[in-house]
């Protein structure tokens, strides 16, 4: 029977949302590589009771339980001293602890107070987790079929800790059966709803692997999972429903493990040597800040113009001044010159321009918020995509770049630009 895993993150700053709760998912993605089903994320503030009453609950339903956060020298980090009162074990004094303790700061030059060496009090009879990126040791013990392990909250000490220290451990106690392995491919132009209408049947009969449908900001995920012996036996159980989502999604799915569209765009410039400049003007440089996350994108992106206003996209792209005057900046035509300029401009294989109203108002011209242009120039041709978004400020300029992003990898990848469009602009 393999292990079911809750999770315990302490600490009133998380459910204040001064902090975000990263160590729950660096946990998860690691215990799931060892075959332990996380079935379970709990948060709690430094309370006591609320502590005790989170720690009876999960100990009813997992069998094994890990607490992050806590540990520390103040009044308020309580993790220890309320798990070893809920599994009936005394606190105890651990003196290589405490010499780890002031070794770190006679180390670091720092004075140290001696409410620090409260950090080294811990469970009787438990194995203690060293701790070599910060002061609090964690620990860890099996106690009536539940394995509780404790661990820092810094994500720093958090993360090393848990690899480190915490993997040997449950390896060496037998946790976990098998592997946990999943793939996940990546959609853009399908909303989730309409993605899980045509896999709804499916994903219900589905057991191993299992099929799960998310949303992000802008795109879709189908997450598969499978649960085998060895990571070979559930690559062989993914492959097929793979294979399955891409006849029926076809050129919607844009990658497979893929951070986002603008990093499926930018490994696309690369690996094929191609380079991209960009004309901005409602997404004001959005494209070109997130292009420029990407490690070694220099070698594809020549660069960016914000042009936020007329003059700027006459002076600085090059566009005409009377195809300004008689369609207006928000056009097609203005966004396949500012595509067309750009690429010549900046002598880049590409060109994306973009051009609209990302609100709160509309423009002189009776133009609508949300009217947005999209267009893209290989020198050749131009593509422009006209959106119609109906949503707030911010989504439609994170729209417009997706679409942006859309239309290289299109073009890279030999697909149809703009195929709801029809509309070549030479």
């Amino acid at each position: 029977m393999p292990h079911t895993a809750e999770l315990i993150a302490v600490g009133t700053e998380l459910l204040l949302g001064s902090i975000a709760n990263t160590d729950a998912q660096m946990i998860s993605r690691e215990l799931a590589a060892l075959g332990i089903d996380v079935y379970y994320h709990t948060v709690v503030g430094d309370n006591p009771g609320r502590l005790r009453a989170a720690v009876e609950i999960a100990r009813s339903r997992a069998d094994l339980i890990v607490t992050t956060g806590g540990l520390g020298p103040t009044c308020d980090d309580l993790t220890k001293n309320v798990l070893a009162e809920c599994f009936g074990r005394s606190l105890v004094f651990h003196p290589e602890s405490a010499r780890r303790i002031e070794s770190f700061f006679a180390a670091s030059g720092r004075e140290m107070t001696e409410n620090n060496l409260q950090q080294a009090m811990l469970p009787e009879g438990c194995t203690v987790l060293t701790n070599d990126w910060g002061t609090a040791p964690g620990c860890a013990w099996e106690q009536d079929g539940i394995t509780v392990v404790m661990l820092p909250g810094p994500p720093r000490e958090c993360s090393a800790m848990l690899r480190h220290r915490v993997v040997p451990y449950l390896r060496g106690e037998g946790a976990g059966d098998g592997e946990i392995l999943s793939r996940t491919l990546c959609l853009f132009g399908i909303g989730e709803s309409a993605m899980e209408a045509r896999l709804r049947d499916e994903m219900l009969s589905m057991s191993n692997p299992t099929l799960a449908p998310y949303a992000k900001e802008g795109s879709t995920e189908l997450r598969i999972t499978a649960k085998a012996a060895t990571p070979a036996e559930c690559e062989a159980l993914i492959a097929p429903v793979e294979a399955h989502l891409r006849a029926v999604f076809g050129d919607l799915i844009y990658g497979a493990d893929v951070k986002d569209l603008a990093h499926a765009a930018g490994e696309l410039l690369l690996e094929q040597g191609k380079t991209l400049a960009t004309a901005e003007s409602c997404t004001g440089g959005m494209i070109a800040a997130r292009l420029t996350e990407i490690p070694g994108i220099s070698a594809a992106f020549r660069g960016g113009i914000v042009c936020y206003t007329d003059a700027v996209k006459r002076s600085a792209v090059g566009v005409p001044e009377a195809l300004l005057e008689e369609y207006g900046a928000v056009s097609r035509p203005v966004c396949a010159s500012l595509a067309e300029c750009v690429r010549a401009r900046l002598n880049a294989d590409l060109g994306v321009g973009v051009t609209g109203l990302a609100g709160p108002d509309g423009d002189e011209r009776g133009n609508p918020v949300g009217l947005i242009f999209v267009g893209l120039s290989d020198g050749k041709q131009t593509w422009v995509r006209e959106l119609h978004l109906n949503t707030s400020r911010g989504r439609n300029r994170n729209m417009a770049c997706h679409h942006a992003f859309d239309m290289v990898r299109r073009y890279l990848t030999g697909l149809e630009v703009a195929p709801d469009e029809g509309d070549a602009h030479r």
